[in-house]
């Protein structure tokens, strides 16, 4: 079995990012088996990075402030990140020309992101979907998506469960932020969270258009300041079973509790049956 990679941010106990620590303040645990760490690190690596921006008529009063906050995203990311965007309303499309798959250039994010207009329904899960297809033509390997969206979805081919198997079978980072208006019907933070939470990133949920911008630059920080870190299971069964992730920080004396966020887990690879096999070789 390959090695399992996990981006880990850590916080201390008023919120703020970790960055110092050592492989040996970290523990590993698996379906609650410690794990050996197998390798370590702690940089500012490039990332391939997907922009999913809602587009439907319940969006259209908050558009040009989500435009404004995915622009200051892009501007605190790393200069060698790849960028792409994903707008959807009942329909799904990429922000970018069809000759330019990803950019940093600010001009062009800025154009990708004012196609077409705030209107129609909502397809959140095929636009998930389409974001993870594209973010596996990436060339880095840290990979993440920023959704923001209500949460709702009225128009989607694509079922929830789909979309959540998807993640778990990812090694993509979700961030979704949930605008909502107070009589918007359609909005499901539950959803969001859902997304975020396997994937180890984070939900969030400003209460004014004003929260928008300092949200995104802070998504920005959080993606450049993670660890890396990898292991070996020492459960070795290709059953194709979900196994429980969790991530434990050692207490700092000078921050407290500190708290770990990463991916809820996985699922093991299946090895095929051998009926499976007997039907696959040739004469």
């Amino acid at each position: 079995m390959d090695l399992v990679v996990l981006r880990a941010t850590v916080r201390d106990h008023k919120g703020a990012p970790v960055a110092g620590l050592a492989k040996e303040d970290f523990q590993i645990f698996e379906d609650k088996i410690p794990q050996p760490i197998e390798s370590f690190s702690y940089e500012d690596v490039p990332v391939t990075v997907g922009l999913v921006i809602d587009n439907s008529g319940s969006m259209r009063s908050k558009r040009s402030d989500v435009i404004q906050a995915a622009l200051a995203f892009a501007r605190s990311s790393n200069p060698e990140d790849q960028v792409f965007v994903v707008n959807f309303n009942e329909h799904v499309s990429m922000g970018l020309p069809d000759n330019v798959p990803f950019t940093g250039n600010q001009q062009q994010l800025e154009m990708a992101l004012s196609r077409g207009k705030a209107d129609g329904l909502t397809a959140l899960y095929d636009a998930v979907a389409a974001a993870l297809e594209k973010l596996k033509k990436g060339k880095w390997d840290k990979k993440v998506l920023i959704v923001i969206s209500d949460g709702g979805d009225n128009a989607s081919e694509h079922k929830l469960d789909e979309i959540l198997s998807m993640v778990n079978q990812s090694s993509a980072i979700l961030y979704t932020m949930g605008i909502f208006d107070a009589n918007d019907d359609d909005r499901n933070p539950r959803v969001l969270k859902q997304l975020s939470r396997i994937s180890g990133g984070e939900s969030f949920f400003p209460e004014s258009l004003q929260e928008i911008l300092p949200i995104c630059q802070q998504i920005a920080r959080d993606i450049r300041n993670q660890y890396t870190i990898s292991y070996a299971p020492a459960n070795r069964k290709s059953d194709g079973k979900y196994r429980a992730i969790e991530v434990k920080a050692r207490k700092s004396s000078s921050r407290g509790r500190l708290t770990v966020t990463t991916r809820a887990g996985y699922s093991a690879p299946l090895s095929p049956s051998p009926v499976s096999d007997a039907r696959s070789v040739r004469p």
